[in-house]
């Protein structure tokens, strides 16, 4: 098991805004709208620097979306914020006809996503987005794991054409990615290879890959863990070469198991090699209020439930 260390934490909302800043100085084209959440989507710095560039819509999410569309015919790119659940459900309509339909340029990007949001409960803790978003045709969908990658990520999303939903939360995690990362879009990350199982993990649940992957290497099981940033286009190489090796596989991801990454996946398999899968995700309900860390593990989305979904899914395929 090849061995991850941080020495530093960071929310995933403080690398979209500088990765924001980053884009905005490298492109006069980039400019960025916000639902009266500057501070929750750390925006400040792109503030100071390009004011002109800058649309506070006030609570308004849809309007935001429709300016966002309007604004592409003139060749701007335009970076949408707000929380992931009214980036999401209370926009979709405006997603769909104005932004997807047409193939405008825009780029959604949605702090506050998942349970970790804790506190605010379940009205703020979307737990459908990436499904809403995955099915509409064109849209390219990305869920990042720490403070580098969302950085790189809003940086690449910037050069690429086409509507993109941008992903990430408000805890703080472990920072344990290249901080130079060259971030491709659809390209999935060999976080570890391994030999007897195939993890497959999005977003937060990266970092919980990675500690489940020393406790089963302490168990003498050889984990092949695989970073899915991109959700759609999904790397369906990595993952097919990996449970070719493996013969069974884990996905893990803060959101409900039904329409996320779990289902893309078994909808790979079921058309090109039936395999014994497990899902970690939350279970057809609603989140709730409580503490981040404990949330996760109520809900099952820790590195324990990890180790025991990947006993579960080996001991299937050993019985066949």
């Amino acid at each position: 098991m090849k061995k991850y260390t941080f020495t530093e934490k960071k929310d995933t909302r403080s690398g979209f805004g500088a990765g924001l800043h980053e884009a905005g100085k490298r492109n006069p084209n980039v400019v960025a709208l916000c639902a009266d959440l500057i501070g929750s989507l750390k925006m400040e710095a792109f503030i100071k620097d390009f004011p002109e560039r800058f649309v506070q819509t006030g609570i308004a999410e849809a309007n935001m979306i429709g300016i966002a569309a309007g604004m592409t015919i003139g060749g701007k790119i335009p970076f949408t914020g707000t929380f992931a659940n009214f980036s999401t459900g209370r926009v979709y309509d405006q997603i769909r006809q104005s932004v997807a339909y047409s193939g405008k340029n825009v780029k959604i990007c949605a702090s506050h996503a998942g349970l970790t949001l804790g506190e605010d409960g379940a009205t703020h803790q979307i737990l459908e987005d990436i499904g809403l978003m995955k099915m509409l045709p064109g849209m390219t969908v990305i869920n990042t794991c720490d403070y580098n990658q969302t950085k790189a990520a809003t940086i690449a999303i910037a050069e690429h054409e086409g509507p993109v939903y941008l992903r990430f939360g408000r805890p703080v995690m472990p920072i344990f990615t290249d901080p130079d990362q060259k971030f491709e879009i659809g390209k999935a990350w060999i976080v570890n290879e391994g030999k007897d199982v195939t993890i497959v993990a999005t977003g937060h649940l990266v970092w919980e890959a990675i500690l489940a992957g020393e406790k089963l290497e302490a168990l003498g099981i050889d984990a092949e863990i695989i970073n899915i940033h991109t959700i759609k286009p999904l790397d369906e190489e990595a993952i097919l070469k990996s449970v070719g090796k493996t013969g069974c596989v884990v996905t893990a991801e803060e959101h409900n198991r039904l329409g996320g990454l779990g289902d893309s996946v078994a909808q790979l398999l079921a058309t090109t090699n039936p395999i014994p899968q497990e899902f970690i995700a939350v279970d057809d309900s609603f989140g709730e209020s409580g503490k981040p860390a404990e949330l996760m593990t109520k809900y099952g989305l820790d590195a324990d439930h990890i180790v025991a979904a990947v006993q579960k899914v080996m001991q299937r395929r050993d019985a066949k």
